[in-house]
């Protein structure tokens, strides 16, 4: 039988626009290479079908034409001193993003 480990954590999820950069590279690709480098856990990357955000433009993948400024959400399940880190580092970098952060409970599941 398996052991899990639940951890209790933070939930991070930061939400920018396909198309946005940062230090010259995609926002989404700065983010998890920031966590990657400090060593912090995964984060993955969504993109969304449509949405809007705090401007009130509406973007949307259309049948013909795929629009290349959707909506993407970057997550990460991270412990409460990584979310922290990660937090800091983006604000001392500047960033212009929305993020929404909330508790975790997370677990590995393994067949080892």
């Amino acid at each position: 039988m398996n052991q899990e480990t639940v951890q209790q954590g933070v939930h991070l999820t930061f939400y920018c626009h396909l198309r946005a950069k940062h230090d010259g590279m995609l926002l989404s690709e700065w983010l998890l290479e920031k966590a990657k480098e400090h060593g912090l856990g995964g984060g993955s990357v969504f993109r969304a079908i449509a949405g809007f955000g705090r401007h009130g433009v509406l973007h949307e993948e259309q049948f013909f034409e795929l629009s290349d400024d959707l909506p993407v959400k970057i997550e990460f399940l991270l412990r409460e001193d990584q979310a922290d880190l990660l937090l800091q580092l983006v604000r001392v970098a500047d960033v212009d993003a929305t993020y929404a952060r909330w508790p975790a409970s997370f677990a590995v599941l393994s067949k080892h």
